[in-house]
Parts: C-alpha cells; sequence; structure tokens
C-alpha cells in the first residue's frame, strides 16, 4: 500500500488524502474546488506549479482558474504561444517580437517578411490560431541540460535566447513544445489549448495586437482604448534600444560583460536630459499663454525627480517656478471618502479639495497674496501657518500628484494656461522576442526599494500594497493619459540590472507563509536572467538621475 499523504486544500479549508506522488491533476479532479472556470495551476505551498505537478509530502494547495491574476498571466502566456506557432506557420523564414502592452493588448512586430500584413494577412493568422485552439493540443514542458536547450536554439535560430542562456549558471531549464514548436517563456503555461478563452488580433500600425480577454470574464474582450500618444513614445524608446544594441536581457548582459556600460548610463542619462530639456522648450513656446505645468504619473515613476528637473530647465529659460504638491490639498479626514471596503480611499479624486485647489492657482495667477495649505498627516487635516505666497509675473508653477492630467483637477483654469506632462517608467528591453517586461514591474522594484530605504516598509508590506494602488492607477491614472501634452519615459535602460542587487536581498526575506510568497518568487526569478552592474560603474549614476530617487544619493531634497 502506497503513503498516504494529506493535502489542505486552501480554496475549502478541508483536508485530503492521497496516495503519495499523486499530481495536481488527480487532486484537483477528485477535490472539484469551488472555481468559477476550470482549474490551471495550483499553489503548493505558496509556490506555483503546474497540474502535472507530483506531490509526495503534505502540502497546502490553493488552485487557481484564469480570473486569478496567476491564472490570467499564465492564460496570456500560452495565448502568445499560439501566436507564435500560428505565425511561423505561416512565415517561417521571418521574426515575431511581442512588444508591449498598448491599447488593453499586446503590440507585436515583425522583421524579414517582403512588404507589410494586410488585414488580410493578419486574419490568416488568426484563423490559424482559432483552429490550433480548437485541436487542444497540449502544452509540453521538457526539462534538459542547458547545452541542449541552447543548441536547439541555435539550431532554431533564435539567437536571442541564445544570448539569454549562454552565461546562465545553471545545470537544466526548461523548453515548451506546442507540437514542433520550441520557446521558452518566463513562467508556466496552461495544460493545452482549449483552456484559452476570447481573444483577438487585428492590424495595429505596422503591426498587430493581440487582444485580449478580461481577467473577471474571459468571455469578453477588454475595451479596445486608443493610446495613439503612448504607442508613439514606446516606439521611440524601442528604436532608441536597437539603435544602442541593448533591446533584450542578453544584449544587456554582454555590455556588462564586456565593461560597456559605463558608456549606456552615460547615454542614457543624457538622452533623458534631452527629453527634459525638449517638454522645456515647448513649454517656453507657449509663454504668452502657459502658466501652469500639470504632471502625473503612476507610483515611483519618477515624478517628483522629473518635476524638479524640468523646473531647472525652466529657470534656464528665464522663468521663476513654483512647486506646488497636490498632497497638501487633502479634504481634512473626517471628508475622505471611502471605499468599497470602508477603508478611506485617498486615491480618489473627490479626496482632494478641488475648490481651494483652483482658487489658489487662480490667486497666484492675478498675483494676489496667497496662505496656500501644508497637509499634516498625522492630524488628518490641513494647516495654515499664517505666512503668505506672492508670484512674479513671469512665474510659472508646476503642479504634481496622480490627479495632474485629470480635467476635473483644474476644472476652473483655462486649458489654455495649462501644459500637461505624463511621468511613466515605461521598460524598452525585453527579456526576448516573446517574453516582455511589464513596465509595472519596473515600477514595482523601484518603489520597493525606495519603500525599504525611506519609509522602514519591507517588501512584503509593499507587495501586499501592490494590488491596491495598481487599482488606484487603473481608475484615476491611466484613462487620463492621452490628455498630456508631452509624454516622458522615465525608465532607464541599465536600471533593472542596478535595481536587481537592491531588490532580491529584500525579496528573499518574504515568508513562505505568506499569500504573495509565490510573487517574490516571480520577482526573483526574473532578475535572476539579469547581470549586476558592477559598483565602479553605479557609482557613475549622477546625483540628478531618476534613479536616484530611489537608491539614494540624490542631490535633490525630497
Amino acid at each position: 500500500m502506497k503513503k498516504q499523504i494529506a493535502i489542505t486544500c486552501v480554496n475549502d479549508g478541508k483536508k485530503y488524502y492521497f496516495d503519495a506522488g499523486t499530481d495536481l491533476y488527480a487532486v484537483a479532479e477528485k477535490i472539484k474546488p469551488l472555481l468559477k472556470y476550470p482549474v490551471v495551476g495550483a499553489l503548493v505551498n505558496n509556490e506555483l506549479q503546474e497540474l502535472s505537478y507530483e506531490i509526495f509530502r503534505a502540502k497546502h494547495v490553493r488552485f487557481v482558474d484564469i480570473t486569478d491574476t496567476i491564472g490570467y498571466r499564465t492564460c496570456v502566456r500560452s495565448l502568445c504561444f499560439v501566436l507564435i506557432r500560428a505565425f511561423y506557420i505561416h512565415y517561417p523564414e521571418a521574426t515575431l517580437r511581442i512588444s508591449h502592452a498598448i491599447s488593453k493588448g499586446l503590440y507585436c512586430e515583425f522583421e524579414n517578411i517582403s512588404g507589410t500584413l494586410t488585414a488580410a494577412d493578419v486574419k490568416k493568422i488568426k484563423a490559424t490560431m482559432a483552429d490550433i485552439i480548437k485541436q487542444n493540443i497540449p502544452f509540453r514542458r521538457e526539462e534538459m541540460p542547458n547545452d541542449e536547450a541552447l543548441e536547439m536554439y541555435k539550431n532554431d535560430k533564435q539567437w536571442d535566447k541564445v544570448k539569454l542562456f549562454k552565461d546562465r549558471k545553471i545545470m537544466y531549464t526548461s523548453v515548451y513544445f506546442l507540437e514542433d514548436t520550441i520557446d521558452y517563456f518566463y513562467g508556466y503555461l496552461l495544460p493545452s489549448t482549449e483552456y484559452i478563452p476570447a481573444f483577438d488580433l487585428v492590424s495595429y500600425h505596422e503591426g498587430m495586437l493581440l487582444r485580449l480577454h478580461k481577467q473577471a470574464n474571459p468571455e469578453e474582450l477588454d475595451l479596445q482604448n486608443k493610446e495613439e500618444k503612448m504607442f508613439e513614445i514606446l516606439k521611440e524608446h524601442k528604436h532608441w534600444a536597437q539603435i544602442l544594441g541593448v533591446e533584450n536581457v542578453g544584449c544587456m548582459n554582454e555590455l556588462i560583460q564586456q565593461n560597456q556600460v559605463s558608456e549606456l548610463i552615460k547615454i542614457s542619462e543624457s538622452l533623458h536630459e534631452k527629453k527634459i530639456a525638449k517638454i522645456a522648450d515647448e513649454i517656453y513656446a507657449k509663454k504668452d499663454k502657459v502658466r501652469i505645468v500639470m504632471l502625473a504619473g503612476p507610483s515611483s515613476s519618477g515624478k517628483t525627480s522629473t518635476c524638479k528637473r524640468i523646473s531647472i530647465q525652466l529657470q534656464v529659460l528665464g522663468f521663476k517656478t513654483m512647486m506646488i504638491s497636490l498632497d497638501n490639498y487633502f479634504v481634512d479626514r473626517e471628508h475622505t471618502p471611502r471605499d468599497e471596503n470602508g477603508e478611506y480611499d485617498f486615491e480618489c479624486i473627490e479626496a482632494i479639495d478641488i475648490n481651494l485647489f483652483n482658487q489658489n492657482l487662480l490667486d497666484l495667477m492675478d498675483g494676489k497674496e496667497v496662505e496656500l495649505p501644508k497637509f499634516d498627516f498625522a492630524q488628518g487635516r490641513k494647516q495654515f501657518t499664517g505666512k503668505k505666497t506672492v508670484t512674479q509675473p513671469n512665474s510659472i508653477f508646476i503642479v504634481e500628484g496622480i490627479h495632474g492630467l485629470n480635467p476635473k483637477l483644474s476644472s476652473k483654469i483655462s486649458d489654455e494656461l495649462k501644459y500637461k506632462v505624463y511621468v511613466s517608467a515605461l521598460t524598452q528591453i525585453a527579456i526576448d522576442n516573446h517574453n516582455r517586461i511589464p513596465t509595472t514591474d519596473n515600477r514595482l522594484l523601484r518603489r520597493m526599494i525606495r519603500d525599504f530605504k525611506y519609509r522602514g516598509y519591507s517588501a512584503l508590506d509593499t507587495l501586499k500594497r501592490w494590488p491596491s494602488v495598481k487599482r488606484g492607477e487603473e481608475k484615476n491614472i491611466f484613462p487620463f493619459q492621452e490628455e498630456a501634452d508631452a509624454i516622458f519615459n522615465s525608465a532607464l535602460l541599465y536600471e533593472i540590472s542596478v535595481l536587481k542587487r537592491y531588490a532580491v536581498p529584500l525579496l528573499s526575506e518574504v515568508p513562505q507563509q505568506e499569500d504573495i510568497y509565490s510573487e517574490a518568487m516571480r520577482l526573483i526569478k526574473f532578475l535572476s536572467f539579469f547581470k549586476d552592474v558592477p559598483e565602479q560603474y553605479e557609482r557613475e549614476i549622477p546625483p540628478t538621475s531618476i534613479l536616484r530617487e530611489f537608491l539614494g544619493g540624490s542631490s535633490f531634497k525630497y
């Protein structure tokens, strides 16, 4: 008789007994966890595992479906693999890149195709994808020696993966198969293609847009919103990454190995300065009208440093600048709206004293003396010290806050008086051609390091808060990014290779018993692809760099 092991199902809180060596497929089939959609994976002691995973010791297991964030990511990776196979069936000699997220989908571009893909061509690829899904083909993962995987990628001319894996200090790696198509994915895939829900593939600019399903309702597609300004910025910076030869992590690692990262730091920082100077020049060109710079962006995008650098460039052009933080315009705590859980919602626009903000700015522009508020977060109310502020005729105000681009914030001020800037860390490099780096991961690493260094928060604290932060961004920031007159990409090509040294020790402290442990492990695995920038080169990062806002060593006061 086989040894019996205890499995605690987190979904229903019950304990079950199985033979040692039983896989998660069989466990899920017997337990039948109460999920709306089929099980696609499980957290075993808070570590993500595929359903083929065999259990030999007592474990806690939480099954997930595609409405769970983990299941959703698994589904998107699997859909990408279906696209890759379908594309290469039609264009075996071409190169496909899954480039970046845009318009609630993934933008895909290609090389080595004569001419351009027409809408009819894209429709054929989509039809092949639908056929692959209908056939219910399994996604097969095979563990093999790293050297064997490298040979497979060489034979398949996947040179981006050859660069990525050639210097990894691991004996074994995993290769995924979809029939005879091979690939590597940073994370697990679905059991088979039939698990993939609604999708679409449409022509988009010079490439294609892979439209994704809603996480909460997989039968429906996410609404395709128009993000033309954001697309142009992403395209421009991807082009820069290609020019500099660092379009993926393998290329970045080669630069570090060859001690060429010093030049990359200088070029990246100079590009930032050039972009900031261009924004200041555009404001100057409208100096007869513009009196206010409204700046917004998601968490850890580097808004404060960007404000300070824009301020310096405007002073070079002869302006007197005045910084105004929306954090000082919160309504008193007892008037703060509450969210659906009864908690204070500090990120909704109703948490801002809009009337006072508008009146203060109108009075300042009229040259009146104004007593500006200072918000006391401990007491939860605005304080007034009696100190009056008056401005000069050539003054320009720089307003920073998450609601800066929301028209409701400055509704009493004429639009022609405002210049709007959106700031975000739009990561330019990818892991490889088929594994992009979400921009949210870049910002999460920045925030985690800053929270620990300056606010005394652990990585666990930051990871637990992050889903709430993202929900606030989806609601209050991203819908208004196309309102911007200028978009500034605060990401630096070399930065993740610098952040790694600081982030990995913090992530390693997250206890396994915490639900968020799997996210910490995901980020550690992600960072394992990057080589560290040697400390002597890190010292070359200038004191005005946006990265210094998070690492320390900035010449700005925050």
